[in-house]
């Protein structure tokens, strides 16, 4: 075993050098003798100009032979100023862990490098995971810090326009089309928007609501957000440090607004996007926007990011006989509070985070609720299990630890979070049995791998307990299987055993509907069916069609929690930076 008192710093400077070496030739037998077997590459735009990931040994090797040359990567460096060095546990594994950077022919980077001491080679080490991603182009760095802009007291004008008188003819667009449509105003919009906008591409956010945040504003009353408050920042603009742990809705909304107006963000409120066709001999757009007063505004980007989350269209379900149903019937997106339900019978169909929520909200507020179950869904405690999957964001810089999350090839972290679920499962027990004694149905995710990948696959099918869980075990809120009913009547559901479960409310907790519903709205069949699938992996192991280019030149998607969008954001804007300057062609497989 390598001796942990070993210097790290020289051990992974010295593999470092010889995997630059190697490159350099290129020699695939050096590079073969770099990494284990069972080793993994994950490259994110700085060879491959892809955002992928390469599982063994050999086809790393052929990979990077064949990458190599073009890219030209050079200058293979501890990182200063960053994480030095270290031993730390990932997967279940322990590891050499290296933060490093590197320059290509066209742009600098930076990567994780995981040694492990090969027991077959004595102990020599070798790359058990290897990252290498983009972070800028040459020529295109971002005017940050020191090299900020100076901005108009170092040459002013008095008599031409002021800051203000700028700011308000780059928002209104009289006289140009931006080189980039932002499909929705959310996190997701936001910070692909201040991405472009740091490399002076000039790009628009519209969205249908009146007011920026009331994507999360207009949401049920009693929301927070599930994970805490250091993992969720948007670029450049941290929240502040006397925040909440958890967030509320209505203060996120509100920071939205602010950082829209301090990053110096296009956006229109109050404009639908009523969808677009692509030119592709001009290799634009023609898109239209329909204005809250009715006007529309025909405009020709050259690209359209779809930034309206993972699905955006609501899930309603053909539920036989749900129409015979005489009381209110709301899908969970437009359900406000209980306030107006007191004394008042609800069903809730749905046992995801919002079926939950919604339940505990109108039993707060004094309502008579049942929550009904279609699926065996996930539960776990909001703290600590739910938060298990953070825990490096505990510590550390988020610029190391956004690094480490995008580091992680999807097989490892699958296994991690396998690990964490057992770890929550036994954290929980008591919980989880005393579910399990009341007849609801619990799950565990695809192979034990928990909620985060019941999210990256479907979106959800999994809830946060914040207490919801608790009133179902001690009967104060009512669980029903869906199976166990017959029919719905006017005055509620009809139970197969004869039984009435009478209702003034019904929510259906139902989720959304895959993005490319969305897409073939918005686009047609043939843009659509051009893209394929959206989000989820397929048979590989990155998020399909997500934060890179797709089949439909131009068309381009990102979506996720504030985390994944603060992190892919930066490739997202990269790719399209490139595009621009004639780096990168538009098409896929195109350099």
């Amino acid at each position: 075993m390598l001796d942990k008192t070993k210097d790290l710093s020289a051990c992974a400077q010295a593999w470092l050098d010889e995997f630059e070496r190697a490159l350099g030739r290129p020699d695939p037998a050096t590079l073969d003798r770099l990494f284990l077997a069972d080793s993994f590459w994950r490259d994110v735009l700085a060879l491959s100009w892809n955002l992928q990931t390469i599982a063994g040994r050999e086809m790393i090797v052929q990979a990077l032979d064949a990458l190599a040359p073009e890219a030209a990567p050079v200058n293979f460096r501890i990182a200063p100023n960053r994480a030095p060095p270290r031993w730390v546990t990932r997967a279940g594994t322990n590891t050499i862990e290296t933060i490093f950077t590197f320059e290509t022919a066209t742009g600098r980077g930076s990567g994780i490098l995981r040694l492990i001491p090969d027991t077959a080679d004595g102990d020599r080490p070798k790359a058990w995971t290897l990252l290498t991603a983009l972070d800028e182009l040459k020529g295109f760095e971002e005017q940050l810090g020191t090299s900020r802009p100076r901005g108009q007291a170092y040459s002013r004008d008095f008599r031409g326009p002021n800051w203000l008188d700028l700011r308000s003819a780059s928002r209104d667009y009289a006289d140009r089309d931006p080189a980039v449509l932002v499909v929705g105003g959310g996190q997701a919009g936001l910070a692909i928007a201040a991405r472009l906008k740091q490399l002076k591409v000039d790009a628009l956010i519209v969205d249908r609501e009146m007011r920026i945040g009331n994507n999360w504003r207009k949401r049920y009353h009693a929301l927070t957000l599930h994970n805490q408050v250091q993992v969720n920042h948007l670029p450049y603009m941290p929240f502040p440090p006397n925040w909440p742990v958890y967030i509320p809705k209505d203060k996120l909304a509100n920071w939205f607004e602010a950082y829209v107006d301090a990053m110096e963000l296009n956006f229109w409120t109050g404009t639908e996007f009523a969808g677009g066709a692509y030119d592709e001999a001009n290799g634009r757009w023609t898109v239209t926007l329909r204005r809250v007063d009715g006007s529309t505004r025909t405009m020709h980007p050259r690209h359209v990011i779809m930034a309206t989350g993972v699905s955006g269209i609501a899930n309603i379900p053909d539920i036989p006989t749900l129409d015979n149903f005489r009381g209110t019937l709301l899908h969970s997106s437009r359900y406000g509070d209980g306030e107006s339900w007191t004394g008042k019978r609800a069903i809730v169909i749905g046992t995801g985070n919002s079926g939950h929520d919604i339940a505990q909200d109108l039993h707060s507020s004094g309502a008579e609720v049942t929550l009904v179950q279609r699926a065996a869904t996930l539960v776990t405690n909001i703290e600590p299990s739910a938060q298990l999957a953070y825990a490096t964001y505990n510590e550390g810089t988020l610029e190391d630890n956004d690094l480490i999350a995008a580091s992680m090839p999807t097989p490892l972290a699958k296994k991690t979070h396998v690990m964490l679920t057992e770890q929550s499962k036994q954290l929980d027990k008591e919980l989880l049995d005393g579910l399990s004694r009341v007849g609801f149905k619990l799950d565990f995710g695809e192979a034990g791998t928990g909620w985060q990948f019941k999210y990256l696959t479907r979106g959800g099918g999994y809830y946060f307990n914040v207490g919801c869980s608790n009133l179902i075990v001690e009967g104060k809120i009512r669980l029903r299987q869906f199976a166990d009913i017959e029919g719905f009547v006017t005055e509620g559901a009809r139970m197969k055993d004869g039984t009435l479960l009478p209702a003034d409310l019904i929510v259906l907790s139902t989720g959304y509907k895959p993005q490319e519903y969305l897409v073939r709205k918005l686009f047609g069949e043939a843009i659509a069916d051009r893209v394929g699938p959206i989000w989820g992996f397929g048979d590989g192991f990155e998020l399909r069609n997500m934060y890179a280019r797709t089949r439909q030149p131009g068309l381009w998607f990102i979506a996720g929690s504030l985390a994944q969008c603060r992190i892919n954001s930066k490739y997202l804007a990269l790719q399209i930076k490139a595009i621009e300057e004639g780096i990168l062609g538009r098409e896929v497989g195109t350099a």
